[in-house]
Formats: structure tokens, sequence, C-alpha cells
């Protein structure tokens, strides 16, 4: 059965559905290409029958883009059989688009990736008129470009200047946005409305030519040799490293795609695409990206981590204990998803400032025209600001985001637990103290479970699920169900100090605050952590947590570890931060001075008394970039090992999303496990000896990656 149905009408306008047999979404995999070659081949044949052609789909969304599985395997010994497969599926598109005959797209859902440029092949296109569906080309989000002719059409198309959004970041516009953008021609009301219109257009247009194929053709905005758009290209290189650090060669490929396309006509143009998408897919930050962000996250989104055999749950009343910035984050996460909240704190004051949180991000919403006024009223009301425990009455769930203090944490359970509906769920938003621990407190230690959110919630998509020693695999699975109803990402772990992420974390600030320590220069440290890949630098984020926050969680894992019997080994870092608040009083961002100096009226720096404190001028001077970003990468690589090799990760994936959605990890390592993966098992370990030469202990490789080392052998 052929992916595409071949319908010629009595009216001489062909109907071309894409239907790939045994796919709910159609993509372009060998089956597409034979597909599109039999049916090019056919319409060569038929060309003088035909009066039109429209191009739909039988799926619910139009078409989804290309076969990842099929663009992960390719290696680099493939390269040029596959420059060879692209250029021929491409040519089919051209053919169709050449014939002149007019070529319409019925876009009845979303268009992403090869599924727009299948679009932008057509002279014209018509979609839906329905919010839910998304256009875009989203290929730069996993190291790559878009290779079915993206860079040359949508440049063509609406001008390169307002092309490189869609090319170099992956914007996706819904079809209102769309049209107005200037990517499709006309909205619909209905599938038989957008069909109507599309049969409408061939009847007005017998003959149909792109723009780029006509005479005279002149770029939208300016070609790059225009005075105006070569100015602004000829900084466009350093604004991009800027953004990507050296990191991502996708976007820098798209661009030299996109403005060597334009310079040429449009067939050469297509081939200059191609041989940049065939080096970013057998590249291996292409292979890290969509190994991570397309087949890992898809396992975790499909229920990977869930244990079987539990009915699905559905959430509709959740306490939230604490209306700080953390509780507050919560309540607004889970308001907007429909579920009523009751927000508690010890005074209705303090819950009512909690709940304007919300009300202040609604607001932003409504004045960009993104919500009603309505919509932001009705969220509104599902919060319930109170300091009544009474108000608990009936939750299903209840999530503490108290101060990280064991005994607060045990009053608020036992206050909260009798209010909670018969097999009700009490989680705690703990970042360090172990759940077995906390639910020491509970009535019902089977019921007990850690949910922990990370600031800002609203826009940090992970939660770490948390499996203390006596939950259940019903809390468990339900616990998943309601973080995947608020719309979040849930990675499951084991219990132990700090868990996964929070461990992780840790040794990332405290490297950076150990290098100051050693007399390395702030900046340097800062820069390193930056073209390593991680959002900001160790100094920054130590400013943002708070230097009293983690002496704090230090004291009380001191405290604990100590009552257990065991032995506190304090770490390099330790000293420089009771310098920093006992000696200097400098705590943090929220103190108003740490690392950085945050003055009123201008942009933060680093606090110049650092140099005289800390820095050894001739080790800041001969330091190597390379080896300040190897020690930032691997000592959390080598904790999260430890995570896997404890049993506290349980998965590979869950290790890896954990790490970039939870920490920030550099995302174009694809996480902590693939970066170990992709650096290789055995040289990793061997490198990682080195630095445990030199550092200390904290780096020698866990007998686990030690195992591994032996064959060789890459985590899975």
């Amino acid at each position: 059965m052929s992916a595409i149905r071949y319908e010629l009408g009595s009216d001489q306008i062909l109907t071309l559905t894409i239907d790939m047999p045994g796919q709910s979404a159609n993509t372009m995999n060998a089956a597409f290409r034979d597909a599109l070659s039999e049916t090019a081949a056919k319409v060569k044949e038929d060309l003088d029958n035909i009066r039109g052609i429209i191009i739909a789909s039988a799926k619910k969304t139009f078409f989804a883009g290309g076969d990842l599985k099929e663009l992960h395997k390719v290696t680099r010994e493939d390269a040029g059989t596959f420059e060879d497969m692209v250029n021929g599926l491409k040519s089919h598109m051209r053919f169709l688009e050449t014939t002149g005959k007019p070529v319409v797209a019925a876009i009845n859902g979303s268009a992403l990736g090869g599924g727009l440029e299948i679009a932008l092949a057509c002279h014209y296109r018509v979609a839906i008129n329905d919010d839910s569906i998304q256009l875009g080309l989203p290929e730069v989000t996993l190291g790559l470009l878009p290779g079915g002719g993206g860079t040359q059409r949508l440049p063509r198309m609406i001008g390169l200047e307002a092309a490189f959004p869609f090319l170099m970041e992956g914007k996706k516009v819904n079809p209102k946005a769309a049209l107005k953008a200037g990517i499709i021609n006309e909205l619909a009301d209905s599938a038989d409305d957008m069909i109507t219109k599309a049969r409408a257009f061939i009847e007005a247009n017998p003959k149909c030519q792109q723009p780029w194929d006509q005479k005279g053709f002149r770029f939208p905005g300016g070609a790059p040799h225009h005075p105006a758009m070569a100015q602004k290209l000829a900084i466009a290189p350093a604004m991009l490293k800027q953004k990507t650090k050296g990191c991502y060669p996708a976007p820098e490929r798209i661009l030299s795609a996109a403005v060597e396309g334009a310079q040429v006509d449009f067939d050469n143009g297509s081939l200059i695409e191609t041989r940049y998408f065939a080096e970013l897919v057998i590249g291996q930050v292409a292979k890290n990206m969509t190994g991570t962000f397309w087949f890992q996250l898809n396992a975790i989104k499909a229920g990977g981590s869930r244990p079987e055999g539990v009915e699905k749950e559905t959430f509709r009343k959740v306490g939230v204990l604490g209306a700080g910035m953390m509780g507050a984050g919560i309540a607004y996460s889970t308001a907007t998803r429909g579920i009523d909240v009751v927000l508690k704190d010890v005074s209705v004051e303090n819950a009512e400032k909690g709940k304007s949180y919300s009300e202040n991000l609604l607001a932003k919403k409504v004045s960009r025209g993104r919500m009603t006024e309505e919509q932001k009223a009705d969220i509104l009301s599902r919060i319930k600001a109170t300091d009544s425990p009474d108000d608990l009455e009936g939750c299903d769930l209840v999530i503490e985001a108290v101060f990280e203090d064991s005994g607060l944490k045990a009053k608020v359970t036992q206050e909260a637990e009798p209010k909670l509906v018969a097999n009700g769920i009490f989680a705690s938003n703990t970042s360090t103290i172990p759940i077995t621990q906390l639910a020491g407190a509970s009535a019902n230690a089977e019921n007990f479970i850690g949910l922990h959110f990370f600031s800002p919630v609203d826009k940090m998509q992970l939660v770490e699920i948390i499996v203390g020693e006596k939950t259940s695999d019903e809390t468990l699975a339900r616990s998943f169900d309601y973080v995947q109803q608020i719309g979040k990402i849930p990675v499951v772990v084991n219990d132990s100090r700090g868990f996964f992420t929070s461990r992780v974390f840790g040794t990332f600030v405290n490297e950076g605050i150990c290098m100051l320590g050693e007399g390395i220069h702030p900046a340097s440290i800062e820069n390193a952590g930056v073209l390593a890949g991680m959002p900001v630098g160790p100094l920054a984020i130590s400013d943002e947590v708070s230097m009293t926050l983690m002496q704090h969680i230090r004291d009380q894992s001191r405290k604990d570890t100590e009552a257990a019997g065991g032995t506190w080994n304090p770490h390099p870092a330790e000293a420089v931060i009771d310098t920093m608040v006992n000696e200097h009083d400098r705590k943090g961002k929220a103190a108003g001075a740490g690392f950085y100096e945050y003055p009123a009226n201008g942009k933060k720096h680093l606090w110049p008394e650092l140099e005289t404190l800390f820095v050894n001028a001739e080790k800041a001077r001969t330091v190597k970039l390379q080896e300040l970003k190897d020690r930032i990468l691997f000592i959390q690589a080598i904790e999260t090992v430890r995570c896997l090799e404890e049993g506290v990760l349980r998965t590979v994936e869950d290790a890896n999303i954990g790490s970039i959605f939870g920490i920030g990890y550099a995302p174009w390592t694809g996480g902590a496990i693939q970066f170990i993966n992709q650096y290789g098992v055995r040289a990793f370990t061997e490198r990682a000896s080195a630095l445990a030469e030199t550092y200390g202990e904290r780096f020698a490789p866990p007998k686990l990656l030690q195992e591994k080392a032996e064959t060789n052998t890459p985590f899975a």
C-alpha cells in the first residue's frame, strides 16, 4: 500500500493524500520517499490531464517531519549515500513545484520540519484556523537544520531576517501567526472549507510558478549583497557565537546555508543546504541531542518509569503548604491546568502574597494577548489562599513547600495529612532531606513521596519524583500522573541525601567555588561554565541559590550524617563560602551582595574584592580554559554515575533528562551520561583518573565506570 493516495478527479484536479501505513503520523522515511518517487513519475505521465494538484493528509496532523530513527543511524561512512538520497527526495518535490501547474497544500493539522517544507514547495498554502495547529521548522532544537529546502524557500518567501527566528531558533506559530508572517496564504474554517479554497486557487491560477523561478526575482528585505542586509549579516556570526558559545553547530550551519544559498540560484542553494545538512546529521552534537531530546524524552513521556497495573488518576484538588516562591509557583502550575488549589501559609496575608504571584504571571499573558481577562479570573478563582488547615479537607494530594527543616516539615505533615481524602498522597518538595527520614512523621508512609520542583516553577519543566523506602508503587504511579497532568516532565529516583539533581548541582557550584579558592580568576571560572554549555557560571548560580541556604543545607546534612554514625568530609568550597558569609556578609543575590555586586540601576558584575581575597596571579594566568571546562562537566557526570551505581537513579534516560532539565547540564552533550558515552567510556575514565590525581578523590572514577571502561561499553 502506497504512502501517497493518487486521486485524479473528473475535474482534472489531482489530490495527493499522504497516509503512511501503520503510523499515527506521516514522516519522511523510506516508504514516503518511494511513494513520492512513484507519484512524481505518475504525475509526469498524466501531466496533460492535470489542471492542478492538492497535497493533503489523512492523519490528524499534516506531516510530522523527518524520520529521526533513520537520521540517528547515519554514519560518516554513509555521508555520500545520504546526500544522494536527500537530493533525490528534494528533486521530486522540485519537479512538482516546476510543472507549471498550481500546487496547493491543504494543511489540516500541524506541519513541522519536513511537513512545513513540503508545504513551502507548494505555490499556495491553506490551513485550518485552529490554535492547536503548529507550523515551524524545529530541527535546530535537535542539532539539525531543515534539509528539505527550508533554508532556501522560507528566506525567498519572507526574507532572510524574518526567516531567521524560524530557522535558527525553531520558532513555531499557529495558523493566524503563520498567515501574518507570510508562511501560509489563507485560513479555512473547516476541512471542507480548506479543500474548497484550495480548488478555488487552482481555478483562478491555471499556470503557476514560484517567485524565485521568475525572471527578475528579488529577495524580500534584500539579498545578502544589499547594503542594509550586508551590514546586518556582517555582525550576525558574532551575535550567533554569543548565543551558542560555540557549543551548537546547527545555528551556524543554518546561517551559512541560508546566506550562501541566497547568493546563487535556487537549485544550487538546495545543494548547499544538503551539504550542511549531511554534516550535521553525521556530527556528534546532533546524535547527542536527538538521542536525548527525542528518543529518551519520549520514552519518559510515554510512562517508561511509571509502575504498571495502576489505573491512571486525574487530580481535582491539591493543597500546597507554604506560599513562598516555590509554593506559589506550584500553585500557579497546578491551577493553570484546571485543578483547584488550596494555598496555605501561617497567615492569610502570606497566602494572598503567594497567590499574587499567579496574578502577576497571568496579567502578563493578558497584556500580551495570550489570554483573556475571563480566563485569568477563572484560573485565579481556583486558588484559595488560607491560613486554616481545615480548607485542605478533601485534597487528593498535598505538597509541602516549607523551609528545608526536618522539624518544620514534620509539623506541617501531621497537621495536613488527616485532611486528605482516603488514600490521598502527601508529597514533600524537599531538595535534599531524605524522603524516608521525612516519612517518619507520616501516619501513612506508603502514601508519602517526594515531588522536587525547580525554581522558577512556571518555567522549569522537570519534577524529580523521589521514592522513599516505604512509598508504594501505586503512590508513585499516581504522582507520575499528577506531574504529567500539570504538563511537567517526571523523572523517578530512589531515596538518598540530595537525591540526584541536588547532588549533581552541588558538585557544579562547589567545583566553581573551589576553583576560586585555588586562586583562579572568577571571570575565568564563569566563562568556563558558560563555554562548557551551562546556562550560567557556578558563582552566579551560587548567588541565586544564596550561600546562607548552601550553609544551612550543608549543616543539616552534616548533622544528619553524623547522627547516623557517618563521617562528614568537608569540600574545599566550604571554606570559601564561610569566608564570604561569615567574614564579609556576602550572602547572595537576595541579600544584595554575593560573588557579584547588584547595583540598583546597573548591570550585575563580579565583586572586585574577590581578586584581593582569592586570586593567585600566577595560577590565574597559566590555567587552561579546557581544564576548567573539563572539571565542570566531568565532576557532574561522575556524580551522576555514582547515582546510577548506588541505585538512586533507575535509568540512563532519567539521568540524561534530569541533568539537562533539572540543573541545566550542557544540552549539546545530550546529558551527563551521554557526555560520557560520546567522549568514549574508556577515554572519559582515563581523563577522570588524571583529574583525580591533580584535584582530589572527588574525581575518582566510580567502580561502575571502571567496569564499563574495561570493555569500553557505553551506558544504555
